[in-house]
């Protein structure tokens, strides 16, 4: 029984600070809005946007596979002396 008081104190406290703040920023001219386009242009717009837009996010989506012109053995025997060398790690870094 409490704890419905309190919550009904706590929301009729919400409920009035927020009448005491449209009254200090003038109540209705927060709500006023001058628009420089018409109504019927922001509505085709919207109407456009709405058929073209896709929700997949872009890094979901499937991406033409680039053809490369580098040699396979080439490129393995490169790594392979990169190790060699020490220039590069190989297999699975050791628990510390």
């Amino acid at each position: 029984m409490q704890t419905k008081s309190i919550l009904a104190l706590a929301v009729f406290a919400a409920f009035a600070a927020g009448a005491q703040a449209d009254e200090y920023y003038g109540g209705d001219r927060a709500l006023q809005v001058t628009s420089t386009r018409a109504a019927a242009d922001v509505r085709a717009e919207a109407r456009i946007e709405a058929a073209t837009h896709s929700t997949i996010p872009a890094a979901s989506k499937v991406h033409e596979v680039v053809k490369s012109t580098a040699d396979t053995q080439a490129l393995r025997a490169q790594a392979a002396n990169a190790v060699r060398l020490g220039q590069i790690s190989h297999g699975e870094l050791p628990l510390l």
